[in-house]
């Protein structure tokens, strides 16, 4: 489906979600006409609330780390218990739902998520592409490699330094929470939540894997370094359709709420960090450039309503994000969804906004 017509029909079911028959009585939702800025480059179009503390054949919905635009325009939505939903492309309500486990059986702690669809590879009843999903876990940390129907068929390799300790040099729950498939189809990146042990606070690395062909396999590839705002994590990084980077970063203040920023990143001119041991912001080790693109505390509400402190009611831990398409005007159509945690204050929420890119700049 082209990227305007997966757009269309995903704003139009942001704006009608709260038509959702399971969504609780007091689910809101928030769209108004004209341009709703949060900075000269993001304006928010709407919000939905209605998928918030409801269940699918017997599964919650919430926990939601992770987006992507699926066959069809269709929206798969992944949550950190190892659930993998589909939501209706013109509805956002769920319309499937596979649970996954590891080699041994046991749940992940799913945070990334990647639809990839081989052009080439095809259902033996027609024409539709059958890809498999991609899914990073937090514990080790993993890639994965899973059918439609949640079978598991593969793993990738993982560097050592990036397993968590003692293994390697990462922390427990601060590992692989993004993951996007560059344009091409040929490389795929993980983001770091979190700094390895005697790497300077604040920076991360992206991992990278390659692949000769949409049908090959992937390898271990370059890795980079990103300096994330002082207390915040990478909590997605979402390829766009020029090879750069939009990065969410996110944090959490007790008393105060949630900081959600986001970025956009070039790895063009950035040094390949797999053979440097410690990243510390010394010379010689250049280290992906960043954009603000939107403080979110700056959105309009738009009505939402926040279960507890927040400087802006709008916000909640905002994980996942995906581009659904492009506007006439060239801007990027993004949606995005908070993580309830499965905790009664905070809240599912899905945004729908948009944003228009710097150019890239040489040098």
């Amino acid at each position: 489906m082209r990227m305007r017509s997966v757009l269309a029909t995903v704003t139009a079911g942001l704006a009608a979600a709260t038509c959702v028959t399971a969504a609780p009585a007091d689910a809101h939702s928030g769209k108004a006409p004209g341009v709703h800025a949060c900075s000269p480059a993001v304006s928010i179009t709407s919000y939905s609330d209605a998928l918030d503390k409801t269940t699918y054949d017997g599964t919650f919905v919430g926990n939601l780390s992770a987006l992507a635009v699926d066959r069809g325009g269709r929206i798969a939505a992944l949550s950190d218990r190892s659930s993998l939903f589909t939501l209706d492309r013109e509805t956002l309500k769920p319309t499937s739902v596979v649970n996954l486990v590891d080699e041994k059986g046991a749940a992940l702690d799913s945070e990334g998520l990647v639809v990839d669809l081989p052009h080439s590879r095809l259902r033996s009843s027609g024409g539709t592409p059958t890809g498999t999903r991609l899914v990073t876990s937090e514990t080790e940390p993993s890639v994965r490699r899973y059918e439609g129907d949640g079978t598991l068929v593969g793993s990738l390799p993982v560097p050592d330094a990036l397993k968590v300790a003692p293994a390697g040099r990462a922390t427990s729950n601060l590992t692989f929470e993004g993951l996007t498939l560059l344009p091409g189809g040929h490389t795929l990146l993980a983001a770091m939540e979190g700094s390895l042990s005697g790497d300077t606070a604040g920076i991360v690395r992206f991992q990278t894997w390659d692949r000769a062909t949409r049908q090959g396999d992937f390898r271990l590839s370059a890795q980079y370094g990103y300096r994330t705002d002082t207390g915040l994590g990478v909590s997605e990084a979402q390829a766009t359709p020029d090879g750069r980077l939009l990065v969410l970063e996110r944090g959490f203040t007790a008393g105060v709420g949630n900081t959600v920023r986001l970025y956009l990143a070039d790895l063009r001119h950035a040094t390949d960090t797999r053979r440097v041991d410690t990243l510390t912001g010394q010379e010689g080790v250049r280290l992906a450039r960043k954009t603000l693109l939107a403080d979110l505390v700056n959105c309009p509400s738009l009505g939402a309503r926040a279960k507890q402190p927040q400087p802006n009611p709008l916000l909640d831990n905002i994980e996942g994000l995906t581009i659904t398409g492009r506007a006439p005007d060239g801007r990027l159509q993004l949606l995005l969804v908070s993580d309830d945690n499965q905790n009664a204050v905070q809240t599912t929420r899905l945004y729908s906004l948009s944003a228009r890119l710097p150019h890239t700049v040489n040098g």
